[in-house]
């Protein structure tokens, strides 16, 4: 935790600031008008699908924001000062962000797992000279950053993880595979965790690295989803040199490095309690159009997608106070990204019920098959972040209290049967 800025500006002071910026550089949205069945977009897509074309030029407009935020020194707000951030607490920047939803940005998803993922890792477990290096051009908007955790036979169990960093003098020579990982066909750098020593027990014998998504070997293949978009990627590595100063941490230490990644995963992922594209609003006016709204079955599903929505929102803010206050993202975290899974495939079974047919022909309805890239993008939600079974084992473990699972590489009588 940084020390408090003895000059930072007042609430008050910080806020007529950020106004002044945002109303210099952008322009106010327009206001919320009330929703109308068939106005306007359909669109409920859980992961956004863009063209090449249109990528390309939205991730420039999402750089050039940020370069302008640099320049206004708001662009890293929570960072230190040495880094290039202005040393504020949680409390400015979240005036900052409720004050920029307000305004017209460009899309700046492009950036969530630089920011919300990989960026924080480099802060905790980095060298200086990386720090130095990759977080000032990562906040400027120089930088984009990916995550590349998952194998293919290793998903959730990431300490299973098969990818092997050997040493070669001051470099370590990188080699495997990598799978899910999002944007990293426009990512400049990128987190990885590699097996670097293979007689230790497995969650022990990992190095976390930052290495150049553009460096010799690295090659970054489109993974096709079943709702046709290619925002996921598998990444091979052949012999890629990756110097010494930027391992993450101590060698053979990188499950601690990966336990900072997820956690703040899970925050980025399930901190917002879900809701926007399964929103009641939408779900109501649907039933109403089709004569469904006195169908006490559905209204009773409705009813319980509403609650849990509501619900995780409160807990969310809960543990989100929490990190404000200074805390650090725990394992109530999981919580949140399980309630979000929960609800949004609750949303998915109840859009099933009230389109049937509708669902799966494109007829050019409004508000009907547009749903079905939402349906088939759910179960991708309930993996990503960690499988449902993974985070419900935290839960049981980490919260609960309860005895960790049995499993071939935690009992004894499991080892002694390999041994022989």
């Amino acid at each position: 935790m940084h020390q408090s800025n003895p000059e930072a500006p007042t609430v008050e002071e910080f806020t007529a600031e950020v106004t002044d910026f945002l109303e210099a550089n952008s322009s106010p949205r327009p206001t919320a008008t009330e929703f109308v069945w068939g106005d306007g977009d359909d669109d409920v897509a859980l992961f956004e699908e863009l063209d090449p074309e249109t990528e390309a030029r939205q991730l420039a407009e999402g750089k050039a924001w940020l370069a302008t935020r640099n320049d206004a020194n708001l662009s890293w707000i929570t960072g230190p000062p040495e880094l290039g951030g202005r040393g504020l607490s949680r409390s400015h920047e979240a005036v900052y962000r409720t004050l920029e939803s307000k305004y017209r940005i460009p899309n700046m998803s492009f950036f969530g797992i630089g920011f919300g993922m990989v960026a924080p890792t480099i802060l905790a477990h980095a060298t200086e000279p990386v720090k130095a290096r990759v977080l000032p051009g990562m906040y400027r908007g120089d930088l984009v950053g990916c995550q590349l955790f998952s194998e293919p036979a290793a998903g959730s169990d990431l300490a299973g993880l098969q990818m092997r960093a050997e040493r070669d003098g001051d470099e370590w020579l990188l080699n495997g595979q990598k799978v899910w990982t999002s944007g990293a066909h426009y990512a400049d750098v990128g987190e990885v965790i590699c097996r670097t020593d293979p007689n230790l027990p497995k969650h022990r014998g990992l190095t976390g690295f930052v290495v150049d998504m553009h460096a010799p070997g690295v090659e970054v293949r489109p993974l096709r989803q079943m709702t046709g978009g290619t925002a996921f990627n598998e990444v091979f590595f052949e012999n890629v040199r990756v110097p010494d100063d930027h391992r993450l941490g101590d060698v053979n230490q990188g499950w601690t490095v990966a336990l900072t990644t997820l956690m703040n995963e899970r925050a980025s992922i399930g901190g917002g309690g879900g809701g926007g594209t399964g929103s009641s609003t939408r779900l109501i006016e649907m039933m109403r159009h089709f004569d469904l709204a006195d169908d006490r079955v559905l209204r009773n599903e409705l009813a319980k997608v509403y609650t849990g929505f509501q619900v995780a929102r409160m807990t969310s803010q809960r543990a989100m106070a929490k990190v404000r206050a200074g805390g650090v993202p725990g394992p109530e975290m999981s919580i949140g990204k399980l309630a979000l899974t929960a609800n949004l495939t609750a949303t998915a079974e109840l859009v099933a019920s009230l389109l049937g047919p509708r669902l799966i022909a494109d007829s050019g309805e409004w508000g009907t098959y547009a749903w079905s890239t939402f349906v088939c993008g759910t179960p991708g939600m309930r993996i990503a972040g960690g499988s449902d079974e993974t985070l419900r084992n935290i839960v049981a473990e980490r919260v609960l209290g309860l005895p960790k699972e049995l499993g071939i590489d935690t009992t004894s009588a499991f080892k002694d049967l390999l041994k022989n």
